[in-house]
């Protein structure tokens, strides 16, 4: 018999690895093979036993990982290792990472000289969560103000029209993307988590997450097809073209929990409702039935994907599902939500983590086999695995999650 969430000495067990593999295994790599003690900051780009395959470094990796660490520091244990290397992170980040204008670098190389600006803002969004975990970890109300003005960075640069110059000629096919949307709506969630429901840029960050999730839900969301699309026109129809079409379930049922996360907090059942209707549309979507785990893309009319890896599975869409399905009972207790929460757990820690050298590999052929050795890189380090190994062991300690933390 398989055994699921609604099983207590299951919940027990699953608490007991998820820690176990936080703080004995995920963590302590990163932690050995990632801090560079010379320039400060982490370094990503690991091979299989965590030596370093690139010095190059990911400006937004100096925030997530920082963000990840503060966040460890301040509700699992007061680790003075994991609060000086959140500070390692930050002093690379604010010495190296932030170009004239406040955006901030995407890479640069191991001492901190530019290497690569990238249009979107995303690298400001995590700088903004780090600097106000730490923030709290400290008690330095300077970083607060850092978190306040990254924030304010992030939604200028990502709303106001003009400053991010498109990707496709508006003139010619207008459309818009989900992404900004839905890491506006954790940014605004760890801010208030940590700094109170302060106003950045005239509205408080509950109204933030408020203007995201009912954008998403307007334009983005399509009930009659079942589907959360990640490209729509201004007006929200959908784009019939490669682009318009492609689905990425990972990034849907990430979103779908950063919904649910929100209603669970404020006791919105509308929120609860949306965030429930795109986990079930999108898990439907994205779980390959015959191999197991969650595809990297998929077509919503059913056509060919024009991406080659569309069928590989990443390591970061079966986190972002394995928190999706395990935050959806823990509100409902509906046995649907135990059950595929089993099935994307076992299949996860069944083909991700390496027994010989720890951590989780990144990327699988679709049945599973690992593709890259690889442990990092500038897409991959401590964030996906160890936010969902925190996230789903504060579930489990039977309160859920603290009303303080995202």
């Amino acid at each position: 018999m398989n055994l699921t969430l609604a099983d207590p000495l299951y919940r027990q067990n699953l608490k007991a690895l998820y820690r176990d593999t936080l703080l004995k295994d995920v963590m302590p790599f990163w932690m050995k093979h990632g801090m560079d003690r010379e320039f400060d900051g982490i370094i990503t780009s690991l091979d299989r036993d965590g030596s370093i395959l690139d010095t190059d470094k990911s400006i937004w990796f100096q925030g997530r990982a920082a963000w990840m660490l503060s966040t460890l520091y301040n509700h699992v244990e007061k680790r003075s290792d994991w609060i000086e290397a959140a500070g390692s992170c930050l002093a690379f980040l604010e010495k190296h990472g932030y170009s004239t204008d406040g955006k901030l670098f995407f890479t640069v190389t191991r001492e901190g000289k530019p290497l690569r600006m990238r249009r979107y803002v995303f690298s400001e969004a995590f700088a903004a969560i780090a600097h106000a975990a730490y923030a709290k970890a400290t008690g330095d109300e300077s970083y607060a103000e850092h978190a306040k003005k990254d924030f304010a960075t992030y939604l200028k640069f990502s709303f106001e029209k003009g400053l991010m110059h498109p990707k496709i000629e508006p003139n010619t096919r207008p459309m818009m993307s989900i992404g900004a949307l839905m890491i506006g709506i954790a940014t605004a969630q760890e801010l208030r988590a940590n700094l109170g429901d302060v106003k950045i840029s005239g509205h408080s960050c509950s109204e933030w997450a408020d203007r995201f999730i009912l954008e998403i839900q307007q334009f983005f969301f399509k009930p009659a097809i079942g589907a959360l699309m990640e490209i729509v026109s201004p007006d929200g129809s959908l784009i019939d073209h490669f682009d318009g079409r492609t689905l990425n379930p990972g990034h849907a049922l990430e979103c779908a929990w950063f919904i649910l996360h929100e209603g669970r907090q404020r006791g919105e059942n509308s929120y609860i409702k949306l965030g429930l209707e795109i986990l079930d549309c999108m898990w439907q979507r994205g779980w390959d039935e015959e191999h197991g785990g969650i595809f990297h893309f998929r077509d919503v009319k059913g056509k060919p994907v024009q991406e080659y890896w569309h069928d590989m599975k990443f390591w970061w869409p079966h986190n972002e599902a394995i928190i999706a399905t395990h935050l959806a009972w823990h509100i409902t207790g509906d046995a649907k939500y135990a059950q595929w929460h089993q099935q994307v757990h076992d299949w996860s820690f069944a083909h991700f983590p390496d027994p010989a050298y720890g951590e989780w590999f990144g990327y699988l052929h679709r049945d599973g086999t690992p593709s890259s050795q690889l442990k990092g890189g500038m897409w991959k380090g401590p964030f996906h695995l160890p936010r969902m190994l925190w996230y789903c062991g504060q579930l489990l300690e039977g309160h859920g999650i603290p009303s303080d933390s995202l």
